[in-house]
């Protein structure tokens, strides 16, 4: 566990880092992101004593690192970089087996390390061990930072914008290289960025920064469905969220305040608050607003022969519904097992919270999408 307590960092009389406070778990992948001169790269150099604070303590497993050997607690963690690091003089095995080496690894244990490192990042070993940076391409490069950043099983990894001078498409693989990693190894990763995609695809949490303050600090969905106003919401964008539909649920399309009836209602009734209210179907509940059932206009069609009967006495019972936290996917996908034009939307307990249709589906992607 990283902890940064009461911490502050001032550089000639401008406070880079205002009293942040900020836990970070084990095996947590946490991106820091915010605007240039926010604070997030001099928070994650803090960690490997980089820089150190002005004041404030960082604890890692509750050690106090101001009190710790700075090398031996390098040596405990990975370092990824914009610019990879690569010593160019050295080759792609010699590079990670330097850390491996100062820590006293024989020369035999720190070439399989390489070796079953390289494969992990996706670099065969035979064709690349001995090969020099400047012989690989930038992408190639950063997964030899990593495999460097790996070298000694470090707890912790920090990386530092490691991906932003990459083309789209090798950016895009090494983020997911990272994540496999990350999902197998299990490390505790700080990763810094300034772009929000990537922070939301990697991170467990997001932090938040502005002017040396965090502003939000929580998982990459609760941001994106509750950002703070004014920055944040401003920062990642009013509809971002449509961009990731994994995080879309039924209750950010539904329609919120359905037309509901008791099932003590009569044929001629149901139909008068059909018309009056313009739908073509109910959602009957009992007194507590739990669903017990919905009746259609063709419904009460088939019984306008008795209309002081009670819609209770055949509105079909066979419920099909989604809960309010199912995704949009499993949404449409009732929607379409079930063949229907719209379907309900209940909490754990039953309780209806909304409506799904067809048509407002239709309509709101259209005003989110286009």
């Amino acid at each position: 566990m990283i902890e940064f307590k009461n911490v502050s960092k001032s550089f000639k009389n401008t406070d880079v880092l205002k009293n942040i406070n900020l836990t970070i778990n084990d095996g947590e992948f946490l991106v820091l992101i915010g605007p240039s001169g926010c604070g997030k790269t001099t928070s994650l150099k803090m960690i490997n004593k980089l820089i150190t604070p002005t004041s404030g303590t960082i604890l890692i497993n509750g050690e106090d690192i101001g009190k710790k050997n700075t090398i031996e607690l390098r040596r405990n963690i990975g370092y990824v970089i914009q610019q990879t690091g690569l010593f160019p003089h050295m080759t792609i095995g010699q590079n990670i087996e330097l850390v491996p080496f100062l820590n006293k690894w024989s020369a035999e244990d720190s070439r399989k390390k390489s070796k079953e490192l390289l494969d992990l990042v996706g670099l065969d070993p035979d064709k690349y061990i001995d090969r020099f940076p400047d012989e690989l391409s930038g992408g190639q490069q950063q997964r030899v930072g990593v495999a460097r950043a790996l070298a000694v099983n470090p707890d912790i990894i920090l990386m530092d914008e490691p991906f932003s001078a990459l083309d789209p498409i090798t950016r895009n693989t090494l983020q997911e290289e990272v994540f496999k990693l990350q999902q197998e190894l299990k490390k505790t990763i700080v990763f810094v960025t300034h772009d929000m995609d990537e922070a939301i695809k990697l991170g467990d949490k997001i932090c938040i920064m502005k002017d040396g303050d965090i502003v939000q600090y929580d998982s990459p969905e609760n941001i994106l469905r509750n950002p703070e106003k004014g920055f944040v919401e401003k920062f990642i964008g009013s509809d971002r969220l449509w961009n990731k539909p994994e995080f879309i649920k039924a209750e950010d399309i539904m329609i919120k305040n359905p037309i509901t009836s008791s099932s003590n209602r009569t044929v001629l009734q149901a139909i008068r608050i059909m018309q009056s209210n313009k739908v073509d179907s109910l959602l009957i509940v009992d007194n507590y607003n739990k669903l017990s059932g919905i009746v259609t206009s063709k419904d009460v069609r088939e019984h306008m022969d008795s209309p002081n009967l009670k819609i209770g006495s055949f509105m079909p019972k066979d419920l099909v519904y989604v809960y309010n936290d199912d995704s949009i996917s499993t949404v449409l996908k009732s929607i379409n097992e079930h063949n229907v034009g719209f379907i309900p939307v209940v909490d754990k307990f039953g309780l209806l919270k909304g409506l799904v249709t067809k048509s407002s589906l239709i309509t709101l992607f259209e005003e989110k999408l286009f």
